[in-house]
């Protein structure tokens, strides 16, 4: 061979070892940050990655487990709020012309369906008398006096847990 085309071929040859070599460096480089990872994740370094990601797909299926088992009681939890007699509205008034001081009172106590009960209670200068009328479905069977109305819209509605009828407010007539 020519004297030049075998200096043309040692410097593709050098040229070849040189990108080898910085292949190699760059390669060994990527190994040993793998090696550094791998027992940060095997701990004490007895422990396989196979053993660690079984470890945590097992860890993950039981929260997952959990997850569902929460979703179920927190469903059963908001059934249970909507069925409870929690929306309770009260107007006080006075019943009769001759008597200040707003003693009577119509109570609507109610879950979020609109079902449960009015008490209402009527007080005179010798006697009070109360009674109670049941709500299905916001409805009574029986009928509702104004106040007792007042009461039951403003429990279902979520609006002011207690009424006061102004001082100027006629007195009932009507007695349930």
């Amino acid at each position: 061979m020519e004297e030049p085309t075998l200096s043309a071929v040692a410097i593709g040859a050098a040229v070849v070892a040189v990108v080898s070599l910085a292949l190699a460096v760059g390669a060994q480089l990527r190994l040993a940050r793998i090696r550094r990872d791998f027992r940060a994740l095997a701990g004490d370094g007895t422990t396989d990655i196979a053993r660690v990601a079984a470890t945590q797909n097992h860890r993950i299926d039981r929260i997952g487990a959990e997850v569902s088992r929460l979703r179920e009681q927190v469903s059963a939890a908001e059934e249970d709020v909507q069925q409870s007699l929690r929306n309770v509205a009260v107007v006080r008034y006075d019943a009769f012309g001759d008597m200040g001081g707003r003693l009577s009172f119509s109570a609507a106590i109610v879950d979020d369906f609109g079902d449960g009960i009015v008490i209402s209670s009527i007080h005179a200068r010798s006697e009070s008398r109360t009674y109670a009328k049941g709500i299905v479905s916001g409805r009574s069977s029986i009928t509702l006096s104004p106040e007792e109305q007042q009461a039951l819209a403003a429990a279902t509605k979520g609006e002011p847990r207690s009424i006061t009828q102004p001082l100027g407010a006629p007195p009932r007539k009507d007695r349930s």
